[in-house]
């Protein structure tokens, strides 16, 4: 990562600070951060800056100029990322640029199709902070999950895909036989085929630190990034669920020990996988009623984890190699709600589990309830939230988009 040009003042407790790092990073935006309540000096230069007001997130760029408490849209625009369209109609619209959506943009193009992406955060979704895949195939030596995000991104560029960034999609219509896009900047853009490609998000434990560490010592992905940390002496694992203990079994063959830290009194995982935590040999340490209060680090990198019992308020520290939260992911589908078919988690239905609907009968594979709407990846329901499968399901779905575009 590059020099930081980008100074963002603010503390632990802002709200709209820790968005604000959050858009930067997702952005892969280098920036350094102050916390005004440890540093005096800087807490001055805010003051001086506001004309007296102790305003925060105030984010000085390389120039001096500076933004207090800018929207995800000013950042973007003082970032000169593109946020509207060149046109009102394409052939095919993509919400959502992880790794499912720039391939289909990819494809699509490719074969004529005039095609807009449209991406709220950072390109490459959660791949993009990964720490490394080193399980995609042809990169022998692994490869970061930026440089791949940025590899994609490039490769969807050079086939002519318009690319929007920093866009939230707000909901979706039907008019004159086109699927309307409407977005949370007052734009709509039409087009004949629209891929849902908006990705899960992981729940997050919303405590100190915890957002400054993702990627450098917090993970969310056991298979993605568990082997950077074989040899490691402790690993932590967040939740109690069937992902978490499952996640946490898997860990132990890269730590000697991983350590869970539930907030229930009791597993809620599969019976199997409890029994194999619950095992004489097992390597799997489980710590029940705990609360985490915080992440701390050192040198850019996660070395504290502070926590505490419910039922009492003595804080205890515990120092892993790393810190995996599973407690749940969230998919992205809130702008299509009563719009298209869902399971009861949010995870959009398509092709062979609308078996049950009469309009499936028709449905092309990766298509929606409604025609002409299509899902891929992690958003869709059945998917298996890997980088490799989302790539997969990006290009069939936009060999199943060819079709129905052919067939219009």
């Amino acid at each position: 990562m590059s020099e930081s040009k980008i100074t963002v003042y603010g503390a632990y407790w802002c709200p709209d600070c820790r968005r604000a790092k959050k858009f930067l990073s997702e952005q892969f935006v280098p920036f350094n951060w102050i916390d005004i309540e440890q540093d005096k000096e800087a807490e001055q230069y805010v003051l001086q800056k506001n004309n007296g007001k102790r305003i925060i997130p105030t984010i000085v760029f390389e120039d001096d100029s500076f933004l207090v408490e800018p929207s995800n849209a000013e950042l973007a625009k003082k970032l000169g990322l593109k946020t509207e369209a060149k046109k009102t109609y394409y052939d095919l619209i993509i919400i959502g640029g992880g790794p499912a959506g720039l391939t289909a943009a990819i494809y699509a193009a490719r074969e004529g199709a005039d095609t807009l992406l449209i991406e709220r955060s950072g390109l490459g979704g959660q791949a993009g902070i990964t720490v490394g895949l080193d399980n995609f195939p042809g990169f022998p030596e692994g490869i970061s999950g930026q440089e791949f995000s940025e590899r994609v991104a490039q490769q969807a560029r050079r086939f002519n895909v318009e690319i929007l960034q920093a866009v939230d999609v707000e909901k979706l219509e039907a008019e004159n036989g086109y699927h309307e896009v409407y977005t949370s900047d007052g734009k709509h853009y039409h087009s004949s085929a629209l891929l849902i490609a908006t990705g899960a998000s992981y729940r997050r434990l919303d405590v100190p630190g915890e957002e400054d560490y993702i990627g450098a010592g917090i993970h969310f992905c056991a298979t993605c990034d568990g082997p950077f940390y074989k040899g490691a002496k402790e690993i932590v694992v967040v939740g109690g669920g069937n992902s978490a203990v499952e996640e946490g079994l898997h860990l132990t063959n890269f730590a000697e020990k991983v350590t869970l830290l539930v907030r229930g009194d009791k597993l809620t995982a599969s019976q199997i996988a409890i029994d194999k935590v619950n095992q004489p040999d097992s390597k799997v340490e489980v710590k029940y009623n705990v609360i985490v209060d915080a992440f701390e680090g050192q040198d850019s990198k996660l070395k504290t984890i502070k926590y505490h019992y419910k039922d009492s308020d003595k804080q205890e520290e515990i120092h892993p190699a790393a810190a995996f939260i599973f407690i749940g992911q969230t998919p992205n589908t809130e702008f299509l709600k009563n719009y298209v078919d869902m399971d009861k988690y949010g995870f959009v239905l398509t092709g062979h589990d609308l078996t049950h609907k009469e309009e499936a009968k028709q449905a092309l594979p990766f298509e929606t309830n409604i025609p002409g709407i299509f899902a891929a990846g992690d958003v869709r329901h059945s998917s298996t939230k890997q980088v490799a499968s989302a790539v997969g399901e990006g290009a069939a779905a936009s060999i199943s988009i060819r079709e129905f575009l052919r067939a219009k």
